[in-house]
């Protein structure tokens, strides 16, 4: 059972970067400079331009990885680390951030779940 809920928690997790890579994709189209609005905004924060496709990009493989168990100790550390960073960097709420960086630091520690690629020889 522990492992199933490991699972739920990994899946949980990825969903808060997917949907958010989502939400910024559906913008981008709803709007016809939604991207451009976007760019803008990382630039009203200090943030060159560059940053929003790394931003995605980030979020959408980091996201992935731990929906679908790959590598997922590696990106459970990488996007514990990514979530501290941008919160601060875009003026996030640092607490929520901190609170999934300390669910991704627990995923790290506890990697082991079910239905993941990395134990699909397991």
């Amino acid at each position: 059972m522990q492992k199933y809920l490991g699972t739920l928690g990994r899946v949980l997790l990825a969903q808060v970067f997917l949907l958010q890579v989502i939400i910024l994709i559906v913008g981008f189209f709803n709007t016809p400079d939604g991207y451009q609005q976007y760019q803008a905004g990382l630039g009203s924060l200090g943030l060159p331009g560059i940053f929003a496709p790394l931003i995605i990009l980030v979020q959408l493989v980091g996201g992935l990885a731990l929906f679908l168990g790959f590598k997922t100790k590696f990106f459970a550390l990488l996007m514990a680390i990514y979530a501290v960073i941008i919160s601060y960097l875009l003026h996030l709420p640092v607490l929520q951030y901190l609170a999934i960086a300390g669910g991704l630091i627990t995923l790290y520690v506890n990697s082991n779940t079910a239905f993941s690629l990395d134990n699909r020889n397991k």
